[in-house]
């Protein structure tokens, strides 16, 4: 993933280009080029592309991570108060408990729609294959957090210890 750094010398470079060919234009105008207007174009382009490029220079991007997270999937979304994700049957509780955090965080938006609750609510599933051609979907829990504050200290985990305990190398299957 790019720094801000990156951009920032992204910036200088596509800015120097900008200046270069600001100045091809002028001469375009000066000496009277059939492409002079194309080049006041292309030259605005390159302009809105430097400060685009300066401006996510100055912008830290953040990225929380939980550690013991595992990979996951988003399988529902609906830009608002609810999303389902997917995450592998070899999952245990703690890694769970850590991927749920860790979606709670990614998904976190201001842009998201709060209607009555101002709550997100992430629902967390996995597919469970039994016999060849069989899929058993199994819900594993839900996490809730708050849609108007992305430090949250108050999150709701719910985990469905039931399902939990059908998945392979749980406690539950042992003898």
């Amino acid at each position: 993933m790019p720094t801000t750094t990156d951009f920032l010398n992204a910036s200088g470079w596509v800015g120097i280009t900008t200046l270069a060919l600001a100045a091809i234009t002028v001469l375009g105008f000066l000496l009277k080029w059939g492409i002079r207007f194309r080049l006041v174009g292309i030259t605005g382009f390159l302009g809105v592309l430097t400060g685009g490029l300066f401006a996510l220079g100055l912008v830290p991007f953040t990225r929380t991570v939980i550690p013991g997270a595992v990979r996951y999937s988003l399988v529902f979304d609906n830009g608002g108060t609810q999303t389902v994700i997917a995450v592998p049957p070899t999952i245990d509780s703690e890694a769970l408990e850590a991927t749920m955090q860790q979606a709670a965080s990614d998904l976190f938006s201001y842009g998201r729609l709060g209607r009555q609750d101002d709550k997100l609510t992430i629902r967390v599933r996995t597919n469970l294959h039994p016999e060849p051609g069989v899929t058993k979907p199994l819900y594993l829990g839900q996490i809730e957090r708050s849609l108007s504050s992305r430090t949250d200290n108050a999150m709701e985990i719910k985990l469905n210890p039931e399902s939990i305990a059908q998945l392979p190398g749980s406690r539950g299957e042992e003898g």
